[in-house]
Order: structure tokens, then sequence, then C-alpha cells
């Protein structure tokens, strides 16, 4: 459902290992560059034109919520459409603050073609008029490749699709008040970023590169890889909901060691960034179908 992400990235990573190779590797990755509408993804929407998507979990998928501290998370795709929404919806009803962003120059929907995909602008359009617009230009194929379902659920997450580049990192998200998973990312700032393909783990990190450190503080960011249908959508929703519960359980441990205020303040977390790829790893063995990759950055 999204198009490709822009831009690339050189960085020093931690690939998780699969079952099957426990330790965890130390490689660098290069990004190659690319831009325009992805065939591959336009394709593999049509391919799945006939999913719906995911049936909630009873009570909608809200959990109770147990209060304490939360971890702060965004998610991110390259239209900021469907794996980065999916994943933005499980972990608000699953009570973590959360925000959400797409990597592309634009945002890119499947039209009736693959030469003919559907083009909008990111920060300016909202979902209910991409729905709209959709809806009235052919129905019955946006119902049947799930378009209008996904849309339907976008917009009563937030209002529209967000620009991971253009995003005012550490600036108060006043306006964004109505969003789900809102709660806690008023300051503007994440504890952890989780992208949904290679391409958009590399311009997130070419990005942070480029924007030189400002507010000297860390970020993880993990990539873990989601085919881009509603299917494959849904699985990784769950499993990033998972990822997060294991982080935050991590989170709570080390912040009674180094103390609320500390910790909170964003300073004192040594001990949290060094433990996250053997919570990543252990992730990774419920999870081997999803690769990830881990590196730490900084905001």
């Amino acid at each position: 459902m999204d198009a490709a992400a822009d831009g690339g990235a050189t960085a020093s990573t931690t690939e998780v290992s699969s079952p099957s190779t426990t330790a965890v590797a130390s490689t660098s990755t290069t990004a190659a560059a690319s831009s325009g509408p992805s065939t591959s993804e336009s394709a593999s929407a049509s391919t799945s034109a006939s999913a719906s998507l995911s049936t909630p979990p009873p009570n909608n998928g809200h959990r109770e919520d147990p209060g304490g501290f939360k971890l702060k998370f965004c998610t991110v795709c390259a239209s900021n459409q469907n794996r980065s929404m999916e994943s933005h919806l499980r972990l608000a009803l699953a009570n973590y603050p959360v925000i959400s962003f797409g990597t592309g120059s634009l945002v890119r929907l499947p039209g009736p073609t693959i030469q003919q995909p559907n083009v909008y602008k990111f920060n300016e359009t909202s979902y209910d008029s991409i729905y709209r617009e959709l809806d009235a230009k052919d129905p019955r194929l946006y119902r049947a490749n799930g378009l209008l379902n996904m849309l339907g659920r976008n917009r009563n997450i937030k209002w529209g699709p967000e620009r991971w580049q253009d995003w005012q990192i550490g600036m108060p998200r006043t306006k964004q008040q109505n969003d789900k998973g809102s709660e806690g990312m008023e300051a503007g700032v994440a504890d952890v970023v989780i992208t949904c393909e290679e391409r958009c783990w590399d311009a997130v990190i070419d990005d942070l590169l480029n924007r030189g450190s400002p507010l000297n503080r860390a970020v993880h960011v993990i990539n873990i890889d989601i085919k881009d249908n509603h299917e494959e959508a849904s699985v990784g929703g769950r499993a990033i909901v998972d990822l997060a519960d294991s982080l935050n359980k991590l989170a709570v441990e080390e912040r009674e060691k180094t103390g609320a205020s500390v910790f909170d303040a964003g300073s004192g977390r040594e001990g949290f960034d060094e433990r996250v790829p053997e919570v990543l790893g252990e992730w990774q063995e419920r999870w081997p179908n999803l690769p990830a990759t881990w590196t730490l950055a900084w905001f």
C-alpha cells in the first residue's frame, strides 16, 4: 500500500539473528537511494486485493491500562497508510504513546493500474478526503482491494499522513491531541522508532544524520521487514506490540535502577541502551519471519 521511500544512508547496525544463529552480528549497511512509485509494492497491494483488514481482537483491541512508565514509540512506513498505521493503532490500543510517519516524497496508493497510482501530498491531505475521492472514483475497485477499509481505519486514528522529514522533533504537538496514542507524545520526542521496510529505515537514519543531533538525545531505530499488504501488516502490528511490551519491561527495570527523574529526562539510560539488542534477539526468536535490524541514533 505504500510507495518506495526516498533517500539512503550509511550506518553501523546490528542485525538480529534467527533462532538457528542466536548470536548478534555487527554489520555495516549501505543503503541505495530510490525514488518514484514502487512498482513492486503496488503489485503487492494488487495481489492482495481480496484481503480485508484484520479482525480486531476482543474488546476492539483495547487493553486494560496498567499505568506506570511507558516508552514513547514512532512507527514509520513509506506513505503512512498501511503498515505504520496498523502498528500505530495497535500500540495506541495497548496504551502506548505513539505517533507515525511516512518517508516517501509523496503519498502513493494503488490505482487502476500499476502505472496509474493515486498520489497525494503529505501533511496537506486528510485520510477522509482520500477516502471520499477513491469512493467517488471506483468504489467497487477500492473496496475490493481493501483501500477504503484501510482509509476508513486511518481516519479514525488521526487526521492525515505525515512525512518524517517534515517532523520538527522536540516541538510540542499541540494540534494532535485527538490522535490515538497522542497522550504522552505532547513533547514531540520518541524513545523508539520502528520502521517497516529497509528503505524507510535508511531514510530515517539518513535524516537523523543530516539533522546533526540538536537535542543530544538517544533514540533506538529498529527496522522490521513487513510485506506491504493488509494481512502482513496485521501480523507485523501484533509483533510490534510484543516488542514494545518487552522493551517497556526492560525500561521499567532500568528506570528503577537509575531513578525515575533521571531516566525520564532521557539521561542515565546506558543500561537500557546496552540491553536493547538482547531483548530484540529474544523477540526475533519469537518472530523469525520478521527480520529485524537495530541501531542507536540521536535526535
